[in-house]
Protein backbone atom coordinates (compact mmCIF):
# COMPACT_ATOMS: atom_id res chain seq x y z
CA UNK A 1 0.00 0.00 0.00
CA UNK A 2 1.29 3.45 -0.95
CA UNK A 3 1.28 5.87 1.97
CA UNK A 4 -0.67 9.09 1.43
CA UNK A 5 1.80 11.75 2.51
CA UNK A 6 0.70 15.21 3.63
CA UNK A 7 2.49 18.30 4.95
CA UNK A 8 1.41 20.54 7.81
CA UNK A 9 0.89 24.18 6.89
CA UNK A 10 2.51 25.23 10.17
CA UNK A 11 5.74 24.44 8.31
CA UNK A 12 4.71 26.66 5.40
CA UNK A 13 3.90 29.85 7.29
CA UNK A 14 6.12 31.96 5.03
CA UNK A 15 4.02 30.91 2.04
CA UNK A 16 0.56 32.10 1.09
CA UNK A 17 -1.85 29.20 1.42
CA UNK A 18 -2.54 29.04 -2.33
CA UNK A 19 1.20 28.92 -3.04
CA UNK A 20 1.72 26.29 -0.34
CA UNK A 21 -0.98 24.06 -1.81
CA UNK A 22 0.53 24.38 -5.28
CA UNK A 23 3.92 23.39 -3.87
CA UNK A 24 2.51 20.29 -2.21
CA UNK A 25 0.58 19.22 -5.28
CA UNK A 26 3.58 19.76 -7.54
CA UNK A 27 5.68 17.44 -5.35
CA UNK A 28 3.05 14.71 -5.33
CA UNK A 29 1.67 15.01 -1.82
CA UNK A 30 -1.73 13.44 -1.31
CA UNK A 31 -2.98 16.02 1.14
CA UNK A 32 -2.45 18.84 3.56
CA UNK A 33 -2.63 19.07 7.33
CA UNK A 34 -4.26 22.49 7.57
CA UNK A 35 -3.40 24.35 10.77
CA UNK A 36 -6.07 27.04 11.05
CA UNK A 37 -4.09 30.16 11.93
CA UNK A 38 -3.75 33.87 11.29
CA UNK A 39 -1.75 33.24 8.10
CA UNK A 40 -3.66 30.24 6.74
CA UNK A 41 -7.45 30.15 6.67
CA UNK A 42 -8.04 32.25 9.79
CA UNK A 43 -11.30 30.91 11.29
CA UNK A 44 -12.07 34.31 12.85
CA UNK A 45 -11.66 36.39 9.69
CA UNK A 46 -14.79 37.50 7.78
CA UNK A 47 -16.71 35.24 5.41
CA UNK A 48 -15.44 31.94 6.76
CA UNK A 49 -18.13 29.89 5.03
CA UNK A 50 -17.41 31.44 1.64
CA UNK A 51 -13.66 31.08 2.06
CA UNK A 52 -14.01 27.47 3.19
CA UNK A 53 -16.16 26.60 0.17
CA UNK A 54 -13.55 28.16 -2.11
CA UNK A 55 -10.78 26.22 -0.33
CA UNK A 56 -12.72 22.97 -0.70
CA UNK A 57 -12.93 23.61 -4.45
CA UNK A 58 -9.23 24.37 -4.56
CA UNK A 59 -8.30 21.16 -2.74
CA UNK A 60 -10.50 19.09 -5.03
CA UNK A 61 -8.94 20.73 -8.06
CA UNK A 62 -5.45 19.85 -6.84
CA UNK A 63 -6.42 16.34 -5.76
CA UNK A 64 -5.46 17.03 -2.15
CA UNK A 65 -7.16 15.52 0.89
CA UNK A 66 -7.01 17.24 4.26
CA UNK A 67 -7.02 17.01 8.00
CA UNK A 68 -7.64 20.04 10.19
CA UNK A 69 -5.05 20.87 12.85
CA UNK A 70 -5.73 23.14 15.81
CA UNK A 71 -2.31 23.88 17.31
CA UNK A 72 -1.90 27.51 16.28
CA UNK A 73 0.28 29.30 18.80
CA UNK A 74 -1.40 32.69 19.26
CA UNK A 75 -4.72 32.45 17.43
CA UNK A 76 -6.88 32.61 20.57
CA UNK A 77 -4.62 34.75 22.74
CA UNK A 78 -1.93 36.99 21.20
CA UNK A 79 -0.03 37.17 24.51
CA UNK A 80 -0.08 33.54 25.68
CA UNK A 81 1.18 30.70 23.53
CA UNK A 82 -1.31 27.84 23.01
CA UNK A 83 -3.81 29.39 25.41
CA UNK A 84 -6.53 28.94 26.50
CA UNK A 85 -6.92 25.15 26.67
CA UNK A 86 -9.42 22.54 27.76
CA UNK A 87 -7.74 22.50 31.18
CA UNK A 88 -7.40 26.26 31.75
CA UNK A 89 -8.25 27.47 35.24
CA UNK A 90 -11.09 29.77 34.15
CA UNK A 91 -14.36 28.33 32.88
CA UNK A 92 -14.66 31.09 30.30
CA UNK A 93 -11.26 30.20 28.88
CA UNK A 94 -12.18 26.53 28.62
CA UNK A 95 -15.42 27.48 26.86
CA UNK A 96 -13.46 29.53 24.33
CA UNK A 97 -11.33 26.52 23.47
CA UNK A 98 -14.40 24.30 23.08
CA UNK A 99 -16.05 26.89 20.84
CA UNK A 100 -12.91 27.10 18.72
CA UNK A 101 -12.70 23.34 18.35
CA UNK A 102 -16.36 23.21 17.32
CA UNK A 103 -15.61 25.86 14.71
CA UNK A 104 -12.75 23.69 13.45
CA UNK A 105 -15.19 20.78 13.18
CA UNK A 106 -17.41 22.99 11.01
CA UNK A 107 -14.48 23.79 8.73
CA UNK A 108 -13.53 20.12 8.52
CA UNK A 109 -17.09 19.13 7.67
CA UNK A 110 -17.26 21.71 4.89
CA UNK A 111 -13.87 20.68 3.51
CA UNK A 112 -14.60 16.96 3.73
CA UNK A 113 -11.51 16.54 5.91
CA UNK A 114 -10.55 13.16 7.32
CA UNK A 115 -10.31 14.38 10.93
CA UNK A 116 -9.81 17.26 13.32
CA UNK A 117 -6.77 16.84 15.56
CA UNK A 118 -6.41 18.57 18.93
CA UNK A 119 -4.59 18.24 22.24
CA UNK A 120 -5.47 18.55 25.94
CA UNK A 121 -3.32 21.43 27.12
CA UNK A 122 -0.80 21.88 29.91
CA UNK A 123 -2.07 21.42 33.46
CA UNK A 124 -3.14 24.82 34.75
CA UNK A 125 -0.95 26.13 37.56
CA UNK A 126 -2.26 25.20 40.99
CA UNK A 127 -5.03 22.96 39.64
CA UNK A 128 -5.49 19.52 41.13
CA UNK A 129 -4.74 16.89 38.45
CA UNK A 130 -7.94 14.97 39.20
CA UNK A 131 -10.02 18.12 38.79
CA UNK A 132 -8.16 18.97 35.59
CA UNK A 133 -8.91 15.50 34.25
CA UNK A 134 -12.64 15.96 34.93
CA UNK A 135 -12.55 19.27 33.06
CA UNK A 136 -10.71 17.67 30.18
CA UNK A 137 -13.22 14.83 29.88
CA UNK A 138 -16.09 17.33 29.93
CA UNK A 139 -14.52 19.45 27.18
CA UNK A 140 -13.54 16.53 24.96
CA UNK A 141 -17.02 15.04 25.32
CA UNK A 142 -18.58 18.34 24.28
CA UNK A 143 -16.42 18.55 21.15
CA UNK A 144 -16.97 14.90 20.32
CA UNK A 145 -20.75 15.17 20.63
CA UNK A 146 -20.77 18.15 18.26
CA UNK A 147 -18.48 16.36 15.81
CA UNK A 148 -20.73 13.29 15.81
CA UNK A 149 -23.65 15.42 14.61
CA UNK A 150 -21.51 16.92 11.87
CA UNK A 151 -20.08 13.56 10.82
CA UNK A 152 -16.47 14.48 11.60
CA UNK A 153 -13.80 12.32 13.24
CA UNK A 154 -12.06 14.02 16.17
CA UNK A 155 -8.64 12.75 17.17
CA UNK A 156 -6.87 13.65 20.41
CA UNK A 157 -3.09 13.97 20.19
CA UNK A 158 -0.82 13.01 23.09
CA UNK A 159 1.58 15.92 23.43
CA UNK A 160 4.72 15.91 25.62
CA UNK A 161 4.23 17.98 28.75
CA UNK A 162 0.44 18.16 28.44
CA UNK A 163 -2.20 16.45 30.55
CA UNK A 164 -2.52 13.80 27.84
CA UNK A 165 1.21 13.27 27.49
CA UNK A 166 1.47 9.84 25.90
CA UNK A 167 -0.48 6.86 24.59
CA UNK A 168 -1.27 5.50 28.05
CA UNK A 169 -2.92 8.82 28.92
CA UNK A 170 -4.83 8.73 25.63
CA UNK A 171 -6.10 5.24 26.43
CA UNK A 172 -7.37 6.47 29.80
CA UNK A 173 -9.18 9.34 28.09
CA UNK A 174 -10.64 7.08 25.42
CA UNK A 175 -12.04 4.84 28.14
CA UNK A 176 -14.13 7.81 29.31
CA UNK A 177 -14.89 9.32 25.88
CA UNK A 178 -15.06 6.26 23.62
CA UNK A 179 -15.77 8.13 20.37
CA UNK A 180 -12.38 9.84 20.15
CA UNK A 181 -9.78 8.66 17.68
CA UNK A 182 -6.02 8.87 18.17
CA UNK A 183 -3.89 11.56 16.58
CA UNK A 184 -0.53 9.83 16.70
CA UNK A 185 2.62 11.88 16.29
CA UNK A 186 5.26 9.18 16.15
CA UNK A 187 8.02 11.64 17.05
CA UNK A 188 6.40 12.26 20.41
CA UNK A 189 6.90 8.60 21.28
CA UNK A 190 10.67 9.02 21.54
CA UNK A 191 10.21 12.09 23.73
CA UNK A 192 8.14 10.38 26.41
CA UNK A 193 9.98 7.09 25.82
CA UNK A 194 7.24 4.74 26.97
CA UNK A 195 6.22 3.55 23.48
CA UNK A 196 8.37 2.65 20.51
CA UNK A 197 6.97 4.55 17.50
CA UNK A 198 6.57 1.54 15.20
CA UNK A 199 5.04 -0.51 18.04
CA UNK A 200 2.58 2.33 18.64
CA UNK A 201 1.47 2.26 15.00
CA UNK A 202 0.84 -1.47 15.19
CA UNK A 203 -0.86 -1.45 18.59
CA UNK A 204 -3.19 1.48 17.90
CA UNK A 205 -3.85 0.95 14.20
CA UNK A 206 -7.64 0.54 14.62
CA UNK A 207 -7.88 3.83 16.56
CA UNK A 208 -5.80 6.01 14.24
CA UNK A 209 -7.63 9.12 13.10
CA UNK A 210 -4.59 11.21 12.17
CA UNK A 211 -0.88 10.43 11.95
CA UNK A 212 2.15 12.71 11.87
CA UNK A 213 5.77 11.76 11.31
CA UNK A 214 8.98 13.71 11.52
CA UNK A 215 12.42 13.21 12.96
CA UNK A 216 13.12 14.13 16.57
CA UNK A 217 16.00 13.86 19.04
CA UNK A 218 15.38 11.22 21.67
CA UNK A 219 13.95 12.85 24.80
CA UNK A 220 13.70 16.33 23.24
CA UNK A 221 10.49 17.78 21.78
CA UNK A 222 12.06 19.30 18.68
CA UNK A 223 10.44 18.59 15.31
CA UNK A 224 13.11 17.99 12.69
CA UNK A 225 13.32 17.05 9.04
CA UNK A 226 13.86 13.38 8.11
CA UNK A 227 17.43 12.33 8.87
CA UNK A 228 18.09 15.09 11.42
CA UNK A 229 17.12 13.24 14.61
CA UNK A 230 17.02 9.84 16.28
CA UNK A 231 13.78 8.45 14.84
CA UNK A 232 13.85 5.13 12.99
CA UNK A 233 11.61 6.45 10.23
CA UNK A 234 12.10 3.32 8.17
CA UNK A 235 10.51 1.23 10.93
CA UNK A 236 7.59 3.64 11.21
CA UNK A 237 7.00 3.63 7.45
CA UNK A 238 7.15 -0.16 7.41
CA UNK A 239 4.65 -0.36 10.27
CA UNK A 240 2.22 2.00 8.54
CA UNK A 241 2.40 -0.17 5.45
CA UNK A 242 2.02 -3.39 7.43
CA UNK A 243 -1.18 -2.25 9.15
CA UNK A 244 -2.59 -0.93 5.88
CA UNK A 245 -3.10 2.61 7.15
CA UNK A 246 -4.97 4.47 4.41
CA UNK A 247 -5.35 7.89 6.03
CA UNK A 248 -3.10 10.86 5.44
CA UNK A 249 0.30 10.83 7.16
CA UNK A 250 1.63 14.34 7.62
CA UNK A 251 5.01 15.90 8.18
CA UNK A 252 5.00 18.53 10.91
CA UNK A 253 8.03 20.82 10.55
CA UNK A 254 6.82 23.99 12.22
CA UNK A 255 10.31 25.38 12.83
CA UNK A 256 11.38 25.08 9.20
CA UNK A 257 9.20 27.47 7.24
CA UNK A 258 12.31 29.38 6.20
CA UNK A 259 13.49 26.39 4.16
CA UNK A 260 10.17 24.88 3.11
CA UNK A 261 10.99 25.50 -0.55
CA UNK A 262 13.63 22.74 -0.24
CA UNK A 263 12.20 20.56 2.51
CA UNK A 264 8.84 19.94 0.85
CA UNK A 265 10.58 18.11 -1.98
CA UNK A 266 13.47 16.60 -0.04
CA UNK A 267 11.25 15.17 2.69
CA UNK A 268 8.84 13.34 0.42
CA UNK A 269 11.76 11.96 -1.61
CA UNK A 270 13.26 10.53 1.59
CA UNK A 271 9.94 9.06 2.72
CA UNK A 272 9.26 7.47 -0.65
CA UNK A 273 12.71 5.92 -0.63
CA UNK A 274 11.91 4.41 2.78
CA UNK A 275 8.67 3.04 1.33
CA UNK A 276 10.53 1.46 -1.56
CA UNK A 277 12.96 -0.17 0.87
CA UNK A 278 10.24 -1.93 2.90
Amino acid sequence: MTIRWAYNTNGLSSHRLDDALDLLADHGYAGVALTLDVAHHDPFAPELARRTAALADRLRGLGLGSVVETGARFLLDPRRKHQPTLVSAEAGDRSRRVAFLRLCVDVAADLGSEAVSFWAGVLAAGLDPDEAWKRLVHGVAAVTEYARVRGVTVAVEPEPGMLVDDLDDWSALQAEVPDIALALDTGHCIVSGRWDPADAVRAFAPQLGAVAVEDMPRGVHDHRAPGEGDMDLGAVVAALGAVGHDGLVSLELSRDSHRADRLVGEAIATLRALEDAR
